[in-house]
């Protein structure tokens, strides 16, 4: 099928839908709750990438005393560290692969 083919498709399928003879698609997604990780986990996440604290925070998009603060257990990190945690967690060569540590 064509682009062309595929856009007037979807146009028709829109009209049908418009004029209640035509039934939309929906799409039910799950999404994981974040994670939450102890000072320990986090050290062993930031071990498991090879990075030290400065270039892990620089991944993280955080400054260095933040590391140190999570690491410690003075701070924890928010919702969207959270997030990246546990996906360097479950792939720790994620910051290379994804382009966001170079070596």
């Amino acid at each position: 099928m064509s682009v062309a083919d595929d856009i007037k498709l979807g146009l028709e399928q829109a009209i049908e839908y418009e004029r209640g003879t035509g039934r939309a698609r929906t799409t039910t997604l799950s999404i994981s709750p974040v994670a939450n990780f102890s000072s320990v986990e986090i050290k062993a996440i930031r071990h498991s990438t090879g990075l030290t604290q400065a270039s892990f925070a620089k991944y993280m998009g955080v400054c260095v005393k933040t590391v140190e603060a999570w690491e410690a257990g003075k701070n924890k990190p928010d919702g969207s560290a959270r997030r990246l945690l546990a996906i360097t967690r479950s792939d720790p060569d994620f910051p290379v692969k994804s382009g966001i540590v170079t070596k």
